[in-house]
C-alpha cells in the first residue's frame, strides 16, 4: 500500500496560504492525509502552542507601523514587538505589522484584549445584559446568556478577539500565533491607536 507523500506544489501552496515554514507544511499535510484545509488547521494549533511556549519571554524589539486610509481621512499606529531585531527586520514580520494596522484601520477595536477592557466597564456591561435576559429563566440558564453576550462583545470590541479583516476564518490572535509559529519567536500587540478626521 502506497501512504501519501505531498507534492512539492501542496507545499508550497500550504506555505505560500500560512507563511510557515516549509517542513511544518509538509509534516502537517502528511498529518492531515493531504486535506489541506485540516493541515491549515493543524498549522494554527501549532502556532498557538509555539506561542504559549515562548509566552514568557521577553519581547523588547520590533516596530511602530503606521497605515493612513480613505483618502487621510483615517489613520493608525501599532506596535508590535519581537525578541530581536532580526525578526523585526524581517518582511513577514512588517507584513504582519501592517495587516495589524489595515485589520485596526478597518475595525476600530476599541481595546487590545479582554484582559485590558477595565473592570468597571464589564460590571457595568454584565449588568446591562443581565437586565435584557428574559424573566422567568433559571439563574444557570440567565449566566450562560449574559457570558454568550460578553463574549459576543469582547469579539466585536477587542483587536486580538475580532474576527481577521482579510480571512475571517481566523481571529486576529490567530494571525499573531501564526506568525509565531513562522518566525520562531514570541511576537506581541503592545497598543494601538486610531485616529479618524472629526472624531
Amino acid at each position: 500500500m502506497i501512504s501519501y507523500q505531498p507534492r512539492p506544489e501542496e507545499i508550497k501552496a500550504l506555505r505560500e496560504e500560512t507563511s510557515a515554514p516549509m517542513m511544518d507544511c509538509r509534516k502537517a499535510l502528511l498529518d492531515a492525509g493531504g486535506d489541506a484545509g485540516r493541515a491549515k488547521a493543524l498549522l494554527l494549533e501549532r502556532g498557538a502552542a509555539q506561542a504559549a511556549k515562548k509566552a514568557e519571554r521577553s519581547a523588547d524589539d520590533g516596530l511602530v507601523t503606521s497605515y493612513v486610509h480613505a483618502g487621510g481621512k483615517i489613520g493608525v499606529l501599532v506596535e508590535v514587538n519581537s525578541e530581536t531585531d532580526f525578526v523585526a527586520r524581517n518582511p513577514k514580520f512588517a507584513e504582519l505589522a501592517r495587516d495589524l494596522a489595515m485589520h485596526v484601520a478597518a475595525m476600530s477595536p476599541r481595546y487590545l484584549d479582554r484582559e485590558s477592557v477595565p473592570s468597571d466597564v464589564v460590571d457595568q456591561l454584565r449588568s446591562e445584559f443581565r437586565a435584557a435576559v428574559p424573566s422567568g429563566k433559571p439563574p444557570e440558564v440567565a449566566e450562560k446568556i449574559v457570558e454568550g453576550k460578553l463574549n459576543k462583545w469582547f469579539e466585536e470590541h477587542c483587536l486580538l478577539d475580532q474576527a481577521f479583516v482579510k480571512d475571517d476564518s481566523m481571529s486576529v490572535a490567530d494571525l499573531v500565533n501564526r506568525a509565531i509559529g513562522a518566525l520562531g519567536e514570541r511576537i506581541a500587540v503592545r497598543r494601538f491607536t486610531r485616529y479618524a478626521l472629526g472624531e
